[in-house]
């Protein structure tokens, strides 16, 4: 599961970023971007097109 996340995150938010051109910081606020993104905004066709929190909201 951990491994699909990263995975994801890479394609979806680093997939045009250059290799060593942010810093930790930078890294770590897209990665939490990315996240909430995820959990808030992305509907999922296996969660019956509702968001993760949607999902957890019930």
């Amino acid at each position: 599961m951990v491994e699909l996340c990263y995975s994801n995150i890479k394609l979806e938010k680093f997939q045009y970023v250059k290799f060593n051109s942010l810093n930790n910081v930078q890294v770590v606020e897209k990665a939490n971007e990315y996240m909430r993104y995820y959990n808030e905004y992305r509907i999922l066709e296996k969660l019956g097109y509702l968001t993760p929190k949607e999902i957890g909201i019930r």
